[in-house]
């Protein structure tokens, strides 16, 4: 039968005239033996069925009615389960500890990253882990202090940094130019804080080991829990569960290998849950971040120069190693596996090689300022850090959309407008500030007390821009720095075709919910080595109450689908800042905004004491 007559629907192909139909599943065979063809023609968007519509979500229901299982879940035939026994400071090895002390237990023994008790339920040892007397060596990490990483970093931003892109003369620029400004602005670490803790269960029997694990990466959780145990990677198998929240946590396999280890051990399945205290205690953090940025605007007020130096460090550095190895090929000999894992990450360490990730967003300003440099200092930090959700992007776009908004103000510009003339060769960027304005209308006034900022911000190929109003209402007693609310988030996002809106506006929404909560009061500190931010009496989430309304406003685009789940993100903090200095005249440059508004102004180049 002719080509032309066939139709591919549902998963098979069919033949209208003569009502036949053959399941994919039954030409795979012949289709197998067939060259690949060159040009294929793609269905015209008028006959899209599916594409384009909302559609609700498959998950949906079994996550409503608790079917679903979670890594947390999991259940196995004669399963025990196991808590580790953390040290208070990272790093830390345990001295001495007494089994006896450990009630209910079934087995307690030392492991590589503390000490595991082992019982039939999790709050069996749970119980028997508290109780437990043991006492620890804490090691170098004891000295690590958020303020003298802060002044350590502060330090270094002073310093010329290594050159990655540069276009003109900025500095020449700067020193001529009809007004200047210097600003430092300053991120905090950040846990990823997933709503379930760190987990997985595993089996080890017959030369084989089962993992069962709410991972984001099943292949890296196969290289790593192989490597730990000697295994050839064929005989370990990962049942990848659901997972609630993992924000780049789940990238990083220690849970997994953890799991393992002490199956290994026990002889039995096992699950080992973290507590929340184990999670933010033991993360993989979104890296602190200082930049220094001059710029200059012209007399008409127009930008002239930029020079952005960035101080944070390498995520590769730190967890490269897990990435590389999953890379390697099955059958690559193991001593030529372990040089290879170790060498990139090494290099990232010596600082032969820049990790992008540090500087993604900053590198590839879009806007069109004549004289520019950008320029980046690896720190070296005892915290580890990990990917955290838009990973470089989510410090990069605060530092470069707050500080054109600072020589918008500077050049008495409009925000806006001038974002417009410097955007003219991005028509992306375009589309969605022209959007996000529109629908924000922009200019139209607001209530007393309440200001309107806006950010635009490109990542993993799409563009995402916001307008945020908020504002900062007096304290009742007339002292302290008051209460930020935001009232309103309207997103425009080109993220090309949009295949389920209904899931993209809801990635949207949960991406400045998420950066909302981080810019207005999360943060990681370490005193004597200690994370203060144990949980989330500390570490404090946006509440349902706080929540503003949200706009959700998607580009209609006949280009290949982006990114979705992060692009929202980056913006946010811009925005807000943006906003909150529309609202009150003053400039925040320090995340998170809470903490800095009840600062007393400094000058913008120090840190805080």
């Amino acid at each position: 039968m002719p080509l032309s007559e066939c139709v591919a629907q549902d998963g098979a192909i069919l033949h209208p005239a003569s009502d036949r139909a053959l399941r994919y599943g039954e030409l795979v065979a012949r289709a197998s033996q067939l060259p690949l063809p060159q040009d294929v023609p793609l269905k015209p968007p008028a006959q899209f069925r599916w594409i384009g519509k909302p559609l609700d979500r498959l998950d949906g229901p079994m996550k409503v009615d608790g079917s679903a299982v979670f890594g947390i879940d999991v259940t196995r035939p004669g399963m025990v389960q196991a808590v580790v026994v953390r040290p208070p400071v990272r790093g830390g090895t345990v001295t001495s500890f007494d089994a006896a002390t450990a009630v209910g237990a079934l087995d307690v023994f030392a492991i590589e990253t503390g000490v595991a008790v082992v019982a039939p339920t999790y709050w069996q040892a749970r119980r028997a882990a508290d109780s437990m007397q043991l006492e620890w060596a804490h090691g170098a990490f004891a000295e690590v202090t958020t303020s003298s990483l802060r002044r350590s970093y502060h330090a270094m931003a002073r310093q010329p940094g290594e050159t990655l892109r540069s276009q003109g003369d900025a500095e020449r620029a700067l020193a001529r130019a009809a007004k200047a400004l210097d600003a430092t602005y300053e991120l905090p670490y950040l846990s990823h804080t997933p709503m379930e803790p760190m987990n997985a269960t595993a089996h080890v029997q017959d030369g084989r080991c089962e993992v069962w694990a709410p991972t984001q990466a099943p292949g890296i959780a196969r290289a790593q829990v192989a490597e730990a145990l000697g295994l050839d990677q064929r005989d370990v198998e990962i049942h990848t569960t659901m997972l609630g929240g993992g924000f780049g946590r789940r990238l990083v396999q220690d849970y997994a290998v953890e799991a393992a280890r002490i199956a290994a051990k026990v002889g039995k399945p096992v699950k080992v849950t973290w507590s929340r205290e184990d999670d933010q205690n033991n993360d993989f953090y979104r890296p602190m971040a200082v930049s220094r940025v001059r710029g200059a605007v012209d007399a008409a007020g127009t930008p002239v120069a930029w020079s952005h130096h960035l101080v944070t460090q390498s995520i590769l550095a730190d967890v490269g190693e897990d990435f590389i190895a999953a890379l390697a090929p099955a059958g690559a000999p193991r001593p030529l596996a372990r040089f290879a894992t170790k060498a990139a990450p090494a290099a990232f360490r010596r600082g032969v090689m820049v990790d992008q990730t540090a500087v993604e967003g900053a590198k590839e300003l879009p806007y069109a300022i004549p004289h520019l440099r950008v320029a980046f200092t690896e720190a070296h930090s005892a915290v580890k850090a990990g990917f955290w959700r838009a990973v470089g992007h989510s410090h990069t776009a605060f530092v470069t959309e707050s500080f054109l908004d600072e020589l918008a103000h500077a050049g008495k510009q409009d925000p806006v407008a001038l974002r417009r003339r410097l955007l003219r060769d991005h028509p992306r960027h375009l589309r969605v500030l022209e959007r996000v304005a529109s629908e924000a209308g922009w200019g139209s006034p607001l209530p007393a007390g309440v200001g309107r900022g806006v950010a635009v911000h490109a990542s993993f190929r799409s563009v995402c821009a916001q307008v945020i109003e908020a504002s900062v209402e007096p304290a009742g007693d007339g002292r302290g720095p008051g209460t930020i609310r935001i009232h309103r988030v309207v997103a425009a996002l080109d993220c090309g075709r949009v295949v389920n809106p209904q899931l993209v506006r809801a990635q949207v929404e949960s991406a400045v919910v998420f950066g909302l909560s981080a810019a207005l009061r999360q943060q990681i500190t370490f005193e004597a080595g200690r994370v203060q931010e144990t949980n989330f009496h500390r570490y404090r989430l946006l509440r349902l109450h706080e929540c503003p309304r949200i706009e959700v406003h998607l580009i209609d685009s006949e280009e290949d689908p982006t990114g979705v789940g992060e692009p929202p993100l980056p913006p946010v903090a811009g925005a807000l800042g943006n906003a909150l200095f529309a609202a009150t005249g003053r400039r925040l440059r320090r995340l998170p905004f809470e903490l800095a508004l009840a600062e007393p102004d400094l000058p913008a180049t120090e840190p805080t004491p």
